[in-house]
């Protein structure tokens, strides 16, 4: 016997697969990859990425892009345009190889990694009342009461709404007079959580860095370098988290393949009902 493989996400059930069986064995219809598409079709998409341009917020080791025109359509019939920026720009992957030699680079990103359920945890307004807030297990408890336990291969996202101070780097930075950065970030409890216990493949963030600011004006960026130590990897500066459920929904993370990439821009989709 062979039997057919029900995925459900939220409130929509869908048939994506099955154990070799053909129509005469199941005794029933066979479902097909547009049955699938149909259902995610469905559904709402929510762009999860910011467009990227020189000028935009960034690490603060980073130069700004810069964009030349090589080719314009009114002198040469078409346009080309040559863009020069470091790999982690806008919202963008960190892969393993951006913190330890040996890990895996962009390229080496399996792309069964790459669609995810998606698990927001929302902080919002506790970061409101505390920039320098970090999650906490009990942030994390408390969506699990909610939710039930956080799925196996989850992409989690920390919703924290900084990323409604876009495009202003002076805002995202939040520095004080003495140069200390303000914003929010994870704890490592939290993370050792998602990553050894609950088997997480990716997590995302909307500020420019995994750790807090109190960190990384001090450079420390160990809770970066925690994750990215794990083989997994991370998305940075996402958006408009607050326009998709805690709950439910599907992250599609796509980004071009570059060899041995040690980050590049990204495009995140969240699929939702």
């Amino acid at each position: 016997m062979r039997a057919w493989i029900l995925v459900v996400w939220g409130a929509a059930a869908c048939v994506v697969g099955w154990a070799g069986a053909s129509a005469a064995e199941s005794g029933g219809q066979t479902a097909s990859l547009s049955d699938a598409l149909a259902v995610i079709k469905s559904h709402r998409f929510v762009d999860l990425t910011h467009a990227f341009a020189p000028g935009i917020p960034h690490w603060k080791g980073a130069p700004n892009e810069r964009v030349t025109t090589l080719y314009t359509v009114a002198k040469d019939g078409f346009q080309i345009n040559e863009y020069c920026h470091i790999g982690q720009w806008g919202t963008h992957v960190d892969p393993p190889a951006h913190f330890h030699t040996g890990l895996r680079t962009v390229d080496q990103i399996d792309p069964q990694e790459m669609l995810m359920p998606l698990v927001v945890i929302d902080v919002h307004d506790k970061v409101a009342k505390n920039p320098d807030y970090v999650m906490s297990l009990e942030d994390v408890d408390a969506w699990e009461k909610r939710h039930g336990m956080i799925p196996k291969g989850a992409f989690v996202a920390m919703r924290t709404d900084w990323s409604k101070r876009w495009p202003d780097d002076a805002a995202l930075a939040n520095r004080d007079a003495a140069g200390v950065f303000h914003y929010p970030g994870w704890s490592r409890q939290v993370l050792q959580l998602l990553y050894e216990k609950r088997g997480i493949t990716a997590s995302g963030h909307e500020t420019t860095d995994t750790d807090p600011g109190l960190a990384t004006t001090k450079d420390d960026y160990s809770l970066e370098s925690y994750i990215l130590g794990l083989n997994h990897y991370q998305i940075e500066l996402l958006a408009n988290l607050d326009q998709v459920p805690e709950a439910g929904g599907l992250v599609w993370v796509t980004f071009p393949k570059v060899e041995h990439g040690s980050g590049f821009p990204a495009r995140v989709i969240a699929i939702v009902p």
